[in-house]
């Protein structure tokens, strides 16, 4: 076992997003494997008192386990930066990259990087009427887990119901028909490909709740299709900076062959819990959640 058990960690989790139950989640589940490992675990539901929750605490590791705006987007890895805890995921650069998809996808396009026609506008602009062909889907510029994200087909001309639900600044972005493919960097080394199976398309529902989905893991894909995802998985993770585990997905239209992949997002604290991707390529790839776990711990650092 790791020389590094015994010690103190904290797993940061909750927060305010719209994402929190899910957060919730990810952090019981990690902080119970730690457990297993051998740390001393505190778990802290982060709110307004975070700063001074953590000097109380004093843990030596941070496992950051917040997903969505504020736990992933740069600003809680500030605070932590600031306290000089070394803590897991992203970094505070990286985070805020990715978060902000419109940016992510400019230097994804400097790498080559395959993504889909998109613009960015005002939310008022996005849906005062149609700014590109449908079909395409309109998503928050700062949001994960596809959260508040909208479909809109050919016939949908009806904006008005949903206008109030979204954030100021919005990306519409070209829908790729076809499959959902996402691939999981852990050590700067690819765990691999799933295919995710859904009735209609991966919506938060169908990420988060049991029976949504069927990962089909690894993915039953041309060995060209799955190469590619790796590589740009890979080169995605380095273009923004991550650290320690992310995730990229994908969106595959078939009938185009490796012209129709696409990469749509970068994911630096992947979901933890027992529904999520990552963890299951772990398991396929022969690292238990527990090991999996202990090695985000084992690679926290502070200057991410």
């Amino acid at each position: 076992m790791s020389s590094r058990t015994g010690l103190h960690v904290a797993v940061v989790k909750g927060g305010r997003s719209a994402e929190r139950q899910v957060s919730l989640v990810s952090g019981r589940e990690c902080a119970a494997a730690l457990r297993r490992v051998g740390y001393k675990v505190s778990e802290v539901d982060a709110g307004s008192d975070l700063p001074k929750e953590l000097v109380q605490v004093s843990p030596d590791i941070i496992f950051n386990a917040l997903h969505g705006r504020y736990g992933e987007d740069g600003c809680v890895q500030g605070l932590f930066e600031w306290l000089e805890i070394p803590y897991t995921h992203s970094g505070v650069q990286a985070s805020a990259l990715a978060m902000d998809k419109n940016a992510a996808k400019k230097i994804f396009k400097t790498e080559n990087l395959p993504v889909a026609e998109s613009i960015c506008t005002s939310s008022d602009i996005a849906f005062s009427a149609h700014l590109m062909e449908p079909p395409y889907v309109i998503k928050p510029v700062n949001e994960g887990s596809s959260v508040g994200v909208h479909l809109v087909m050919r016939n949908d001309n009806n904006f008005s119901l949903l206008e109030k639900k979204f954030p100021d600044q919005v990306l519409v972005e070209k829908f790729i028909p076809g499959r959902e493919l996402t691939t999981t960097i852990m050590d700067e080394k690819s765990l691999g490909v799933t295919d995710i199976i859904t009735d209609d398309w991966y919506d938060y529902e169908a990420k988060y709740n049991l029976g949504a989905s069927k990962h089909i893991v690894p993915a039953v894909i041309p060995k060209e299709i799955y190469d590619a995802c790796e590589d740009f998985a890979l080169r995605a993770h380095l273009a923004l900076g991550c650290k320690g585990i992310s995730r990229a997905d994908f969106r595959w239209d078939k009938s185009l062959g490796i012209d129709g992949l696409f990469l749509l997002e970068i994911n630096t604290q992947p979901g933890m819990t027992p529904t999520s991707l990552s963890p299951e390529q772990a398991k396929v790839k022969g690292i238990s959640f527990d090991s999996l776990c202990n090695w985000i711990v084992e690679d926290a650092s502070c200057n991410r």
